[in-house]
């Protein structure tokens, strides 16, 4: 089949550089690969880079660390870990005049207590301040104090 006499014949479409206006003929604006080196995939050149070395990773220790929960000392024995020989242990009491004891002892000489009677809160162990001791290691875990 022949185009009719007055048609011309089908072409190939114009190239880019013609469409754009890219004047051929003119220099390449990128520098020419040299003959030892290939073209990558799209046709150019990749740029050329220097690989550096990254920082040595330094060695990672991994410290377990326990945390106790605060233990709340009251006028009460508590069975607990000793911090001084971590042992577990319920602490021993001894009890020791605080400031509610010498309060009550000055409430009951204003009172006119003054015979000897004004002594009794320092006898009462409700009224005194107590120190927790460790059993094993004698080590004084803490203390409760009344005020």
């Amino acid at each position: 089949m022949s185009a009719p006499s007055g048609f011309p014949g089908p072409s190939a479409p114009p190239s880019y550089e013609e469409t754009t206006g890219i004047n051929v003929n003119y220099p390449h604006p990128y520098p020419a690969p040299e003959p030892g080196q290939g073209l990558n995939a799209k046709g150019m050149n990749p740029p050329p880079y220097v690989v550096q070395p990254g920082p040595v990773p330094n060695p990672v220790t991994v410290q377990t660390v326990y945390v106790q929960q605060p233990v709340v000392l009251y006028d009460r024995p508590v069975q607990m870990c000793c911090p001084s020989c971590n042992k577990m242990i319920v602490t021993h009491l001894s009890y020791t005049s605080g400031a509610l004891a010498w309060l009550s002892c000055g409430g009951l000489c204003l009172l006119g207590c003054i015979a000897g009677c004004c002594l009794i809160p320092f006898c009462i162990d409700a009224l005194r301040d107590v120190d927790h001791f460790c059993p094993n290691c004698k080590a004084l875990i803490g203390s409760y104090k009344r005020l």
